[in-house]
């Protein structure tokens, strides 16, 4: 019962070298989490075509997925703790963002390679700035590949990147002045590198991947079709139809990822209106699915299942087919296709 990308495949790749050829700073693509929607081994194989030298993953999990198809660096996001294994393979590139985490991992020896991660405004991970200085005799047990910044999405934070790189650059001399970012655009990221004297490595992930959006179509497989009168009971939970209409099952449910949401940020009042009214609606049971029939979006006739989901056509759409595919609206950073078509 598959849920399909359909991926315009030359369309794709020409956006591909078009955004890693026409960006200054070198681009290091990002393969994580579920590979935004592709799977990490086909964005692996995909960043080998495009001759980058490195890539970087989430986690060390990650690794055996992208190592058969990638064969330069591998940086790792995900910093380094005391508790988690460090490969020994020249070619993983380990982030680090404590003082004592250093300290642990150049006494394991082997001088591992290491990006120092400085904490941003993000306040995710990271050393402080004013902790840098500390770094320079521990940063004589390791291969130091760079510093690196993980930036908010939110905002213009070319200044803030500016200063804690020259801050990091004066703070530990005599090292490589490579910057490792994430969350800027390239012409950004090439007058960053101009401002401090460096090289910036750009971390990319939806930006490459899912910049050419027209080239990327997700649809469900209709699995069963099944006309439904007035009081008539269906699904799990045996509601009762409240008018004439039609079900029809189709491939795509919580398994795949299909109808699962990340809570929304709500920062403005539209976006507080949009969510008060989406939960008074669920509140009586009343759901939009992300599938569309006869081009219109269409209701959920119960919430979905693991691998399937029930919509609700009222009587007078023509009903698809079993066999047909419905589009279906999915956030690709969450879902998992059963297969992926090239074309």
């Amino acid at each position: 019962m598959p849920l399909t990308l359909h991926v315009d495949t030359a369309r794709w790749r020409d956006h591909l070298r078009a955004f890693t050829e026409s960006a200054t700073p070198d681009i290091v693509p990002v393969a994580k989490g579920n590979g935004y929607g592709f799977g990490n081994a086909v964005l692996a194989a995909e960043a080998a075509k495009l001759g980058t030298s490195t890539l970087a993953v989430g986690t060390y999990e990650e690794l055996p997925d992208v190592g058969p198809g990638f064969a330069g660096d591998l940086l790792v996001l995900t910093p380094w703790r005391p508790w988690s294994e460090a490969p020994a393979d020249e070619h993983v590139i380990h982030t680090v963002s404590r003082i004592a985490d250093l300290q642990a991992l150049v006494e394991r020896g082997g001088r591992p390679r290491v990006v120092v991660e400085i904490i941003t405004s993000m306040r995710r991970h990271g050393i402080e700035a004013a902790q840098l200085d500390s770094l320079v005799e521990l940063l004589a047990g390791v291969r130091f590949e760079g510093f690196a910044l993980h930036l908010p999405l939110a905002g213009d934070h070319a200044d803030e990147a500016r200063v804690l790189a020259t801050a990091a650059f004066a703070a530990v001399p005599d090292v490589p002045r490579q910057l490792w970012v994430s969350h800027l655009a390239p012409p950004t990221a090439a007058t960053l590198a101009s401002q401090v004297g460096g090289e910036v490595r750009l971390r990319v992930g939806s930006a490459l991947w899912l910049g050419e959006r027209g080239a990327l179509h997700a649809r469900g497989t209709v699995l069963d079709v099944h006309v439904v009168r007035r009081g008539e009971r269906y699904g799990y939970r045996q509601r009762r139809a409240r008018r004439d209409g039609t079900l029809v099952v189709v491939a795509g449910g919580t398994a795949h990822g299909v109808a699962l949401e990340a809570p929304s940020p709500a920062v403005s009042a539209r976006q507080r209106m949009v969510s008060v009214a989406k939960g008074g609606l669920q509140a009586t049971g009343r759901v939009l699915s992300p599938f569309h029939v006869a081009g219109q979006q269409r209701w959920f006739a119960e919430p979905p299942h693991m691998q399937c989901s029930m919509i609700w056509l009222p009587s007078g759409v023509t009903p698809p087919a079993p066999g047909d595919e419905l589009d279906v609206d999915v956030r690709f950073t969450t879902t998992t296709f059963d297969r992926i078509a090239w074309s």
